[in-house]
């Protein structure tokens, strides 16, 4: 197999994720098929449920992954076009603990993407490394093929959460699916729990003709801030491209970032799980772990990146996790995914008790912040300079070093942050304040020690 129809840069941390056809091909698709149904039939595991987004090529490389699969003795389960986070619960109540989400998330028609559970286990890091290494090695098929037969679960994924969520009150809310995949089933899930909806580019459409499908950049929520301004919707919901990742807005225009819907999820849960842990990323503020204390929980700040952050949880038993970036995991009453449509009818269950629901997360507690800044390096560099930072005596007014991911450094009143990103080759740098004064005092002890080791970058800041 030559190295040309398996590229190095397709092989992420999280995921597999490239364009199409140069990079991701229906080749590519069986060869991974054949990889994973070989490990799968390692693990015990029966059959691997296979589900896809709404991008044009998504069909064509299912098929031909569940083509791989079959090829080396495996079975496989098509659920078709559904949200990634049906593929994961698909994992869960069939027992089998082993789905591919074929989706390029949140990235430009032209990309496409796989997202891999084996075994009950998220594949990242060594993990796709090793995958890598085996469609490398090639495969020889087996006497007898696997099959692969066809399973809806759409129905009973939104019954499941039509018996377990409750809203104490009906609510309005405008539902932005970008033309992603979340669009099979929003409508009807959140109107199975009491909302009316109206909703927004409700069609898939793998062209995504009305704006990107991304709510962490606001220029994907304007949309459904003009309709939720204009309307009588008591607030907004956005999904990303396949559905794990939820964006909001209030009444006023204000987007409500994923670290402050955190707050709002842990007060709750901690009411009925006090003392319990809550995982949160190391770009989240740092009001997430002030308010987890203050509500009686344990914070515990973890490694960016939905696959560590689910590790994470597994491994501690706790009952809720998020990241900055969206993905956010409920152990508790749920199944410990991450599940942007789940999160948003749990959101909508906390509010509906109050009949503010706009002013009850805008008095969500926040500080001045910056977006994610990106200071993009040559490939391979970005690991080794935030190496260098680590090891350097910079941040010396800094209450607090962590350097669990990067290096965060913490402040009486804010913190400042400088990560590699495991993506792409840029350091990420976020930076978080109580006033503007702090902020520039903090961003400066970041610009004298960047500048000390690195006089010829360009800063973002």
């Amino acid at each position: 197999m030559t190295s040309t129809l398996l590229p190095d840069a397709v092989f992420k941390a999280y995921d597999i994720r490239g364009t199409v056809p140069a990079q991701l091909n229906t080749t590519f698709a069986h060869l991974l098929g054949q990889a994973l149904g070989t490990e799968a039939l390692k693990n015990g595991v029966e059959s691997v449920v296979v589900g896809y987004d709404g991008r044009h090529s998504s069909p064509d490389l299912a098929k031909a992954l569940h083509a791989g699969i079959n090829s080396v003795g495996a079975n496989s389960i098509d659920l078709g076009l559904v949200p990634t986070p049906v593929v994961y619960y698909a994992a869960h109540v069939l027992k089998t603990g082993t789905g591919v989400a074929i989706t390029g998330s949140h990235n430009p028609p032209e990309y496409n993407g796989f997202k891999m559970m084996m075994a009950g286990r998220t594949l990242h890091g060594d993990d796709i490394q090793q995958l890598k290494h085996a469609m490398q090695a090639g495969f020889t098929a087996a006497a007898t093929l696997g099959e692969c037969t066809q399973q809806s679960l759409l129905d009973q994924y939104i019954e499941e959460i039509h018996n377990s969520v409750r809203l104490v009150r009906p609510m309005k809310v405008a539902i932005d699916c970008g033309n992603g995949a979340a669009a099979v089933l929003a409508e009807a899930l959140f109107q199975s729990i009491g909302c009316k909806v109206d909703m927004l580019y409700g069609e898939v459409d793998g062209d995504f003709p009305n704006h990107h499908p991304d709510p962490a950049d606001p220029a994907n929520l304007a949309d459904l801030i003009h309709h939720v301004e204009n309307s009588d919707c008591e607030l907004g919901l956005a999904f990303d491209g396949d559905g794990d990742r939820l964006g909001v807005v209030t009444k006023s225009g204000e987007i409500i970032w994923p670290d402050r819907q955190l707050v709002l999820f842990a007060r709750d849960i901690l009411q009925r799980e006090p003392g319990a842990s809550i995982i949160y990323d190391v770009k989240c503020s740092r009001h997430v772990g002030l308010e987890v204390s203050k509500a009686g929980g344990t914070p515990l700040m973890w490694q960016t990146g939905h696959s560590l952050i689910k590790a994470k949880l597994a491994e501690t038993g706790a009952p809720l996790a998020g990241e900055m970036s969206g993905h956010i995991f409920f152990k508790e009453r749920w199944y410990g995914f991450d599940d942007g449509l789940y999160t948003g009818t749990r959101l909508l269950e906390i509010l509906a008790r109050s009949h503010e629901a706009s002013e009850t997360l805008e008095a969500l507690p926040q500080d001045l912040s910056t977006p994610e800044l990106k200071l993009p390096m040559q490939e391979g560099e970005p690991h080794l300079f935030v190496a260098q930072l680590q090891q350097s005596d910079a941040f010396e007014t800094a209450q607090e070093r962590i350097t669990i991911d990067g290096i965060r450094a913490e402040y009486e009143d804010g913190f400042g942050l400088a990560r590699a990103s495991n993506t792409t080759p840029v350091v990420v740098l976020r930076f978080e304040a109580q006033n503007e004064e702090a902020l520039v005092r903090i961003q400066n002890e970041f610009r004298t020690a960047i500048q000390r080791l690195r006089p010829d970058l360009a800063l973002p800041f």
